[in-house]
């Protein structure tokens, strides 16, 4: 595990917390969700990117090559 040492708005400091209070939270749901968040904007911003990079091609072409790999990898399992 790896420590932390952030700084964020007061009012959003409040808003979590109180987000955390509603559902219960316990100790350790504050690193959690921060843990979530971040995996989730990651997850986002990489999505985007590829989108981004796939702007110019033709979808079928993106969809045939999608299906092609999946087969390759289908009939080339271990």
């Amino acid at each position: 595990m790896t420590r932390w040492t952030v700084v964020i708005p007061d009012e959003t400091n409040q808003m979590l917390r109180s987000h955390l209070a509603l559902r219960g939270a316990k100790k350790g749901e504050l690193s959690k969700f921060v843990d979530k968040a971040v995996k989730q904007t990651i997850f986002r911003e990489t999505v985007q990117g590829i989108k981004d990079d796939n702007e110019g091609f033709d979808q079928s072409v993106i969809e045939e090559t999608i299906a092609e790999a999946v087969d390759w990898a289908r009939e080339n399992r271990s």
